[in-house]
Formats: structure tokens, C-alpha cells, sequence
């Protein structure tokens, strides 16, 4: 405070504030004031002090030099979010999640969807150790990204195989989980001929459904389940559909899809043959897009928070840029039962 228990003036129309400035009004040194504004007080300054010196910043108007600290730590603050396509609305909604985040903390994300989908991705970059503080990634194997990796930037995997040793950390769903309640909803509606229109590309979160799909069926001897592979296009799945229900032999009752996408095609494949869904062939997908309740009837499915995801993973790769235990809990999921079961037909 300034003489007479008042607070010092406002900086000159047009002139910036100061850390001095701030220091000066709040009585305190600009050391304090770097650990105030830096979230790095606790343990070291008073709640009372601490606070002192947000209000004087604010009454300031003060507004730190990004630039130059950044300068001074090493770092750009900016982080690259890898994902295997744009097509998908999940991959959407993961980065919506990191960025928020990633806000708040004052750093950006940039979006990058890896030419060669799950593959080895390129490096965007003429160096990403240059103009990155970290990397986190979707849905992809870690040995994807050596290319943008060699410099030492620390990793942040989502939906990926969590004994993957280049992580610095992992942030999963609860994708087990997911697919054992649709096979338990399925079985008990009563359906024991069951079909798994499964996504035909190799990665870790679909070899987890495949997984997980066996362990559920091993509670009823008495079903059946055939695996029918399918690239991850409406046009593919209503392919695989066709080919599952049109075998000779006792007819599936239910379609279990690696993903809505999938259970789209599914619906289109039953329609074509002359079927109902859900009274000839009930469909489950996965993942809850927008397209779940666009179809008719809407599609029982598993919601997968994916904004969740994406704020988790940010937060992840802040906690190891800061030296901290990135937390590790699987992201809970929900099975989402509509119109698109119900009991088989009577046989």
C-alpha cells in the first residue's frame, strides 16, 4: 500500500504494468510476485499474501511477458495433439478437451492427424523438439511417433496399451468395461447368436473389445459369437453386415459393432435385406457420435467421454513437464441402451 493505507494509481493510460508495479502495490518483492502469478506459492506464501498480489495484478491491469518467461524456462508452451484421422467426431471432441485445458494454463494445441492413420506419423515440423513442449496421442502406438519423439519430448498416450514403455503416461477409457456391459445387455435380452462386426485395424483399443467381448461370452456356454471384419466406414460395416446375415445357417440375432460408424452400415445392411432392427436383429455401437441418435431407431451404444479424454491427457502432460505423477485411473464409460435392442425372435 502507498502512504496513507491507499492504493497506488493505475499505470498511465497506454503504458504496461510492471511485475515491479504489481510488487510495489501489494507491498511484497517481484520474487513473490513471480511465485504468486506462477502458481508456484503454495507452501511458500500466505493465502493472505498470495492474495494481495492477484488483487494488485488485477487492479494493474498487469499482464505477464509470456514471451520472455518462455523464453527463460526453454519452453514454447505449445503441444502437439496426434490423431489418427479428422473424419472422426471423437477426435474432435479429444482435442476440444486438451484445449481447454491447455488454455487455462496458458499454452496451445495443435492438431495434427497423422497421414498414415495409425502408422508411423511424420514429423510436422523441421524439428518438433523445437517448437513443441510435449506430444500427446490418440488411439496410436507409441514406436508411430520416433519420428517427432527424437529429441527426448515427453509423451502422453490416450486409448493405448499402457504397458507401452515410451509414454511418460497413459490416459484410458474404461474400454473393457464398455464392451462387457453391451455383451451382458445382449445376453441378457436373451441373444445367443451373436456376430462381431469388428474394425479391422490393428490397435491396441480394438484388440481390448475383442478381449473383453470373449471373457462376457464365457459366462453363457450356450452362445456363439463369429468375428466379421470390417474396415471403419458406414459402407464397409453395412458390407460385413450383409455377408454375417446372409451365411447360410441359423441367422444372428445381434450385430456388435467396434464403433457407431460401423453399427451405421449394420442398420443399412438388415433394412436391405428385408429385415427390422431391433425385431429380426438387434445393433450395438460404440462410442455414442451424434450419428447414434440420427439413426432409426436410435442406436444403443457406449458413451465414451472423449472431451474427458482429452482434458486428462493435457493435464497428464502438464503434470510430467512439471515433474509431477501424472494421475492414472481409467476414464469411466456408459452403456447407452435405445431403441435399437431388444429380445431375438422367437426361434
Amino acid at each position: 500500500m502507498s502512504p496513507a493505507g491507499q492504493a497506488p494509481p493505475a499505470s498511465p493510460a497506454g503504458a504496461r504494468a510492471t511485475s515491479r508495479d504489481v510488487a510495489r502495490a501489494a507491498g511484497v518483492s517481484q520474487a513473490t510476485v513471480s511465485l504468486v502469478l506462477g502458481e508456484k506459492w503454495r507452501g511458500r506464501v500466505s493465502e493472505r499474501t498470495a492474495g494481495a498480489v492477484r488483487a494488485a495484478a488485477d487492479r494493474l491491469g498487469y499482464r505477464p511477458n509470456l514471451a520472455a518467461r518462455n523464453l527463460r524456462l526453454g519452453r514454447t508452451r505449445t503441444a502437439l495433439l496426434v490423431v489418427p484421422a479428422l473424419t472422426n467426431e471423437f477426435f474432435a471432441r479429444v482435442y476440444t478437451g486438451a484445449a481447454q485445458v491447455a488454455a487455462e494454463n496458458g499454452f496451445g494445441v495443435v492438431l495434427y492427424p497423422s497421414p498414415e492413420g495409425v502408422g508411423p506419423a511424420r514429423d510436422p515440423f523441421g524439428s518438433a523438439r523445437a517448437a513443441l513442449d510435449g506430444v500427446i496421442a490418440s488411439s496410436m502406438a507409441a514406436d508411430a511417433l520416433a519420428a517427432m519423439r527424437g529429441g527426448g519430448l515427453p509423451l502422453v498416450m490416450l486409448d493405448s496399451d499402457p504397458a507401452d514403455a515410451a509414454a511418460a503416461a497413459t490416459v484410458n477409457l474404461d474400454i473393457a468395461g464398455g464392451m462387457r456391459r453391451v455383451a451382458e445387455h445382449l445376453l441378457a435380452l436373451g441373444h445367443r447368436r451373436l456376430v462381431h462386426l469388428a474394425s479391422a485395424v490393428d490397435s491396441w483399443t480394438f484388440r481390448v473389445r475383442a478381449a473383453a467381448l470373449a471373457e462376457a461370452l464365457r459366462a453363457a456356454p450356450d452362445a456363439a459369437v463369429r468375428r466379421e471384419p470390417a474396415e471403419l466406414s458406414v459402407d464397409a460395416g453395412r458390407q460385413a453386415a450383409e455377408r454375417a446375415l446372409s451365411r447360410p445357417g441359423p441367422r444372428p440375432t445381434a450385430l456388435l459393432c467396434d464403433d457407431d460408424i460401423l453399427a451405421a452400415g449394420a442398420c443399412k445392411a438388415v433394412r436391405r435385406l428385408g429385415l427390422r432392427v431391433p425385431e429380426d436383429v438387434s445393433v450395438t455401437g460404440f462410442d455414442d457420435l451424434a450419428l447414434a441418435t440420427a439413426l432409426e431407431p436410435e442406436l444403443t451404444t457406449v458413451r465414451l467421454p472423449a472431451e474427458e479424454v482429452g482434458a486428462r491427457g493435457m493435464t497428464a502432460l502438464l503434470a510430467v513437464l512439471d515433474g509431477r505423477p501424472a494421475e492414472g485411473e481409467a476414464v469411466p464409460v456408459r452403456l447407452i441402451p435405445r431403441g435399437s435392442t431388444a429380445p431375438p425372435p422367437p426361434a
